[in-house]
């Protein structure tokens, strides 16, 4: 079987080096010369544990290709999936279908053959259909279906997620596009993975209604901890005790300073700009895009006033960039709201992160210095913030960070650190909805 993948990006390269591993011959297509000059070279261009490796093997294996020539691509494929970026679009908070429109009518220019025309990309209800409009539009002789199979990765564990997955989703009114990704999903088939089929639009709002429902969860135990820390309860015994029950499960429950990320901010803004489009509002999720954007904000305040109610002229150490562990992605991250504004305080900031460096220098302010390591942004800080809970962090001792500071103020955003240990080292430590 042979499939092709319009864009090379996080969801476009994670899937098709999956179908690849499966036995599947993939085509992957991506315009952007720099990446694309990447991906051929065995370079990848973002940082995804496996992932390179899974390419190499499957590129050495003939199974896994990269190129700009959509017609070589798309040659013998029994379907083809878009997989190209859908940004927030300025101005509105509508999600930007322009790269999966253009996609669209490219491959139905290249296409000489029946094959099923996929969204992998997460886009707003109604979108297959449009995107159905313009390929007959542009080919009103081709034999074609359309197909929506929302992806459900995580960043950090997308492979795991996809090798073994929770579900898979597939949204079609066409047996005949049923059968073809039956045969092409087989292999989860036979290791009991549930399979959903449904119609288009009811795939396409199952993605954003997954991730509103985790955006909600995580912002649920931001607003319990602080409720936690003002009558001294712990925000973890919370997550643990409502966590155990079944209805409402443990994941998700990890309190911190506000989610961020390539899906929940930009998916529960699209949710409630279609929501409010079909005049069926969406109060608890325009609620939670609400308290998050406050909670990134009201970070910095935070360090603040745990300095004394002044960071000027003091140097602080941030630990952690990247919006989670394990990956590069800069998307929305809650430093990019903490960080500028220390510096706007008068901060002096000294960054590390194990993979976001690179990502983060465009984004922040000039000022901000990067270290080459955890203890080095510690050394000779007056305060230092945790951000993102890379697992090397976790391993620090209290004594040794300790004597690399300067100061003794630790603002612990993730509570990854002992409240008693730093105590007991010394320091002033804070977390969240801990007493």
């Amino acid at each position: 079987m042979r499939i092709a993948m319009i864009g090379g990006g996080y969801v476009g390269l994670v899937s098709g080096a999956c179908f690849a591993e499966f036995g599947i011959e993939v085509a992957v297509v991506e315009a952007d010369r720099a990446k694309l000059a990447a991906l051929q070279a065995g370079r990848m261009p973002i940082y995804e544990p496996g992932l390179e490796s899974l390419v190499a093997s499957n590129v050495a294996a003939g199974r896994l290709s990269f190129g700009d020539d959509i017609d070589a691509a798309v040659a013998g494929a029994e379907a083809v999936f878009i997989a190209v970026g859908t940004p927030t679009r300025r101005g509105d908070g509508h999600a930007d279908l322009s790269y999966v429109f253009a996609a669209a009518e490219q491959v139905a220019r290249a296409l000489d053959h029946y094959a099923v025309i996929v969204t992998k990309s997460t886009v707003p209800v109604g979108t297959g259909r449009k995107v159905a409009e313009i390929v007959r539009a542009t080919r009103p002789d081709l034999d074609f279906d359309i197909a929506s199979n929302p992806e459900f990765l995580r960043e950090g564990s997308a492979i795991g997620d996809f090798m073994r997955p929770d579900r898979v989703v597939i949204g079609t009114d066409s047996e005949r596009a049923r059968e073809v990704l039956r045969r092409l999903y087989r292999p989860l088939y036979l290791i009991e993975t549930p399979i959903v089929f449904t119609g288009l639009e009811t795939a396409e709002l199952i993605k954003y209604a997954a991730n509103a429902f985790l955006a909600m969860k995580v912002t649920f135990i931001n607003e319990m901890a602080d409720l936690a820390e003002a009558v001294g309860a712990d925000v973890h015994d919370i997550a643990r005790g409502i966590g155990l029950d079944g209805r409402i499960g443990r994941k998700f429950l990890h309190p911190g300073p506000g989610f961020g990320g390539s899906c929940f901010p930009k998916d529960t803004l699209a949710l409630v700009r279609t929501a409010q489009e079909h005049h069926a509002p969406t109060r608890l999720i325009e609620t939670v895009v609400a308290v998050n954007e406050a909670r990134k904000a009201s970070m910095a305040s935070r360090i603040i006033s745990a300095c004394g109610g002044s960071v000027r002229g003091k140097r602080i150490a941030v630990l952690g960039l990247t919006f989670k562990p394990e990956t590069d992605d800069m998307r929305d991250a809650p430093s990019l709201s903490i960080v500028p504004r220390l510096v706007e305080n008068g901060a002096i900031v000294t960054a590390y992160d194990p993979e976001g460096m690179e990502q983060a220098k465009p984004l922040l302010p000039p000022s901000v210095a990067y270290a080459a390591d955890a203890l080095a942004a510690a050394r000779g800080a007056d305060a230092l913030v945790l951000i993102t809970e890379w697992n090397e962090f976790r391993a620090i001792s209290p004594e040794r960070l300790r004597a690399a500071m300067a100061g003794d103020v630790v603002v612990d955003l993730r509570n990854v650190w002992d409240p008693v240990a730093m105590r007991r080292a010394g320091f002033r430590y804070s977390s969240i909805g801990r007493p």
